[in-house]
């Protein structure tokens, strides 16, 4: 394998842990990418079924958020 120093990646912060991994995903040619089970499959048909294609106004979603972020303690 290539030259890497687990120690060193260790001693990133989360953020820069997850942008590392995130790059690496990237650099895998999709043609590479493992195939989905049936299993995974069939949860994203019925997350595609039980998707609306109307989606959520933005008013709506800012409203919710900022509705919680009141209830949010400090």
């Amino acid at each position: 394998m290539g030259n890497f120093n687990l120690e060193e990646i260790a001693q990133l912060s989360i953020a820069e842990r997850l942008q590392l991994v995130s790059d690496i995903w990237d650099s895998i040619p999709e043609s590479a990418h493992p195939p989905l089970s049936r299993a995974q499959c069939e949860e994203l048909d019925r997350r595609l079924a039980d998707t609306s294609d109307e989606g959520v106004p933005w008013e709506q979603v800012r409203a919710s958020i900022e509705k919680r972020l009141q209830k949010a303690p400090l």
